[in-house]
């Protein structure tokens, strides 16, 4: 116990050092550190000097807050013309032909097949069309995704169920999520936290945002890329959209699709070499690909729609085949408009399209306001333990002290190299660690005091304190590292802030509380030889 190896001092102060320098960075702003990296001479290596800051979050520095709602009118319309395609392939297969073509309905499509003989062969795969609807805990819930109605006129109806819709909603909703983090992330937004919020919603929260303008456009577009042909007459199997090179005024485009976004693997903003235009380079995957060139070798002379959200941005005409898998869009885009559109395209289309429902900001005065309190709130906690701590164990209570101080400086340490976000329950979380972590100093000091009264001499008292208190001191952190991880895996956004600043208290205290302690306590010992000890 009294006998600490060089060796191991030197790692123990080693660590502690490095904790510390970690932390100091997150007490200096971003232009501060920049300006103290910028003065050191050009032959000093800057990457062994510490930048990273703790993360405040949106709490603590200001920013946007977002709700979006996924438009289910928009969800439905969309699952009715993919119906309506897979109805459409049905009738193929079997060779049979709807009298005046199929119908898209509030709910669904609807088509009528006068021949019975025709309706009997083509039901069977209609009825296919409609799947069990599965639910993630339960699994198979025994309603249907459609409900499949054959009318005496020869009229059959497709139409989607309530529970179909729901389950449709959800997975809209998951594939949204993980739509909008991949945009957020490509603008440099700094720790955003995205999360599912009642069956139809999604909070966004984002910290430090400066233009949320641009970041509610990123988020509402849906992003949906089509390539298909423009039609010769609004007659027949086609849709009227806007185009732009017809200054908003509709034009027929042909409802078949010929290769669309989801086969994209890249988009880059670029401009065009003739025009010097800013374009969209793009380039689609092998099957994407093959179905690019299939197209424009099938069609070449006619003009192709390149239709971006049912808006057609460009129809250039095609030339040649183009095999090679790539090409450009353009549609008198600015430089901004090409960026955006660029990283909407790489980050995948939406399912539906996205509604602001609710938007906030939180100024940045309410954030320094937040600090100050959590700041004062972290001084009187510090102050109070600290005379209570003195108070109790004398100069075994300065020990501990000195400990919690570094305590609390290796938590903000990991912090910084973590990039971990501090929110206004992050700075709860570390107020609460101040008053935990002398917890294990208390266990050890009354162990020692037991063991003194049972008359052992110093040097027994502390080994035995020490090594007799460490199994409680795991068994208590442990049950509280485990109620911070499920308050992690399962709680959001600020639950979260605490989870992570308790779960690095709880891994410092081992350094502070045990190892630090035991080896200053060993220190003073080998130093002064005191006949008895002042605790």
């Amino acid at each position: 116990m009294l006998r600490i190896s060089t060796t191991k001092a030197v790692a123990t102060l080693a660590v502690i050092l490095l904790g510390l320098t970690l932390a100091v960075p997150s007490f200096f702003s971003a232009d501060q550190r920049k300006g103290f990296v910028n003065s050191l001479p050009s032959w000093f290596p800057t990457w062994i000097v510490p930048t990273r800051a703790i993360v405040l979050g949106l709490d603590l520095q200001g920013g946007s807050q977002i709700v979006l709602e996924v438009d289910r009118n928009d969800l439905m319309r969309s699952m009715a013309q993919g119906l309506r395609d897979d109805v459409r392939g049905a009738l193929r297969a079997e060779g049979v032909q709807a009298d005046g073509g199929i119908q898209l309905t509030p709910r669904g499509v609807q088509l009528r097949v006068s021949d019975p003989a025709n309706r009997a062969k083509l039901m069977p795969k209609l009825r296919a069309l409609s799947q069990p609807v599965t639910d993630a805990v339960m699994g198979q819930t025994g309603a249907s995704t459609l409900d499949v109605r054959e009318e005496p006129n020869g009229t059959i109806q497709l139409a989607f169920t309530d529970a179909g819709l729901n389950a449709r909603t959800r997975r809209a909703v998951t594939q949204a999520i993980e739509v909008v983090r991949r945009r957020i992330d490509v603008t440099g937004t700094t720790e955003p936290s995205i999360q599912q919020q009642g069956a139809d919603r999604i909070l966004v929260q984002l910290p430090g945002v400066q233009d949320p303008q641009r970041i509610e456009a990123l988020l509402q577009g849906t992003a949906k890329l089509e390539f298909r042909l423009l039609a010769d007459s609004p007659a027949g199997d086609v849709d009227m959209l806007p185009s732009r090179d017809a200054n908003g005024q509709k034009v027929p485009v042909e409802r078949r699709v010929l290769a669309d976004g989801a086969d994209l693997t890249d988009a880059q903003p670029g401009f065009d070499q003739k025009s010097n235009e800013p374009i969209v380079n793009f380039k689609f995957n092998l099957r994407g690909a093959q179905r690019f060139g299939q197209a424009t070798s099938e069609n070449v002379g006619r003009p192709m729609a390149i239709v971006l959200d049912n808006e057609v941005v460009s129809a250039p005409r095609i030339l040649q085949p183009i095999t090679g898998g790539q090409g450009q869009i353009s549609g008198r885009f600015t430089v901004q408009q090409a960026n955006d559109l660029s990283v909407l395209l790489r980050a995948g289309a939406l399912p539906a399209k996205l509604t602001i429902i609710e938007r906030r900001t939180v100024g940045p005065g309410l954030g320094r306001d937040s600090i100050e309190a959590g700041k004062n709130a972290t001084i009187v906690a510090t102050i109070l333990v600290v005379v209570l701590m003195f108070a109790a164990y004398g100069v075994f209570g300065l020990f501990a002290n000195i400990a919690l101080v570094v305590h609390v400086g290796l938590i903000l340490g990991l912090m910084s190299v973590l990039e971990a976000t501090m929110t206004l329950p992050g700075i709860a979380g570390i107020v609460l660690t101040i008053g935990t972590a002398v917890d294990s100093n208390v266990l050890i000091y009354e162990r020692v005091r037991e063991e003194v009264r049972a008359g052992r001499s110093i040097p027994s008292a502390l080994q035995a304190g020490f090594d007799r208190a460490f199994a409680t001191i795991v068994d208590s952190n442990s049950t509280m590292a485990i109620a911070a991880v499920i308050l992690f895996f399962l709680g959001s956004g600020p639950v979260k802030g605490f989870a992570v600043v308790f779960i690095l208290g709880i891994l410092t205290t081992v350094i502070t509380a045990v190892t630090l302690t035991r080896m200053m306590i060993a220190l003073w010992y080998q130093r002064l030889r005191p006949k008895t000890l002042p605790i």
